[in-house]
């Protein structure tokens, strides 16, 4: 699909729609882009309008020197809402995007239907969570320049849990579930990668996050999905998110780690249809 452009705020956003119907927003990650939701983009498309954008300082969207912030993040999004004209949204976020999304549900609840969070948290007391995404980023970035194929089975590490490790490394050529290959992550890792600058001010803007006293605030209709074997974003954090938003509910995805969106597509998949249909 041919990408376009939305002037917003004063930058240039990168985003691709998808189908028809109800409208569906998709937030990526951190030091990632609009096709880490590769996985999610056609099967969410046979029952709703996708929409999937490239955060500032990401993927084809302009990288501005100004700061990052948690706010400056959902400014873009209803700004985006607004040059779609877009009134009302279901959002999904994962990672940093489930950050961005809790943000912006805070600022701008009006514009938001139903929200998915997948493998985030509230923010961390200090600086130490986004010293620890930027250094993890830092280090993966500086070895894809060098070999792209090590820095992706490096990666897959923290990602996915070991037994589905060993399938992707039994059966690297696999298109798993007619949706995703190696190749296909691999590719997508090479193309528009994040420069340093872009990890250090996404890191930034992680720093910013702090959502935890205010999450009671939030009256939208929440699924919250997270994975046992997830080391980045604990099963233990997002319960305590769960208990805290009102309207919300809690799946978790059994032996899965932070890459749950594409280890267990058709599984994850299917929640967020049921959740956003019913």
């Amino acid at each position: 699909m041919e990408p376009k452009f939305a002037l917003v705020n004063g930058i240039n956003i990168c985003y691709e729609i998808y189908g028809d119907g109800e409208p569906v927003l998709l937030v990526h990650g951190f030091g990632s882009k609009k096709e880490s939701w590769i996985a999610q983009t056609q099967p969410l498309a046979e029952y709703f309008k996708v929409i999937r954008f490239d955060n500032r300082g990401a993927g084809k969207s302009d990288r501005p020197e100004t700061p990052y912030t948690m706010e400056v993040f959902a400014d873009d999004i209803n700004g985006l809402l607004d040059f779609l004209k877009i009134e009302k949204t279901h959002i999904i976020g994962w990672s940093l995007g489930g950050m961005i999304v809790q943000n912006m549900v805070l600022k701008y609840p009006h514009r938001v239907n139903k929200m998915v969070l997948i493998n985030t948290n509230y923010g961390t007391p200090d600086e130490s969570g986004a010293e620890l995404y930027k250094n993890m980023r830092l280090d993966s970035l500086k070895l894809m320049k060098e070999d792209p194929n090590k820095a992706f089975w490096q990666s897959i590490r923290t990602g996915y849990h070991i037994k589905f490790r060993k399938q992707m490394e039994a059966e690297p050529n696999k298109k798993w579930y007619g949706l995703w290959s190696v190749d296909d992550l691999i590719k997508n890792n090479v193309t528009d990668p994040p420069t340093e600058n872009d990890i250090i001010m996404q890191a930034k803007a992680v720093a910013t996050h702090h959502t935890f006293d205010r999450l009671n605030e939030i009256k939208n209709k929440t699924l919250l999905i997270t994975a046992t074997h997830d080391r980045i974003m604990p099963q233990s954090i997002m319960k305590e998110m769960h208990e805290k938003i009102p309207d919300s509910i809690l799946k978790v995805i059994d032996k899965a780690g932070h890459d749950s969106p594409l280890s267990r597509a058709p599984e994850i998949n299917n929640m967020i249809i049921e959740f956003l249909k019913n």
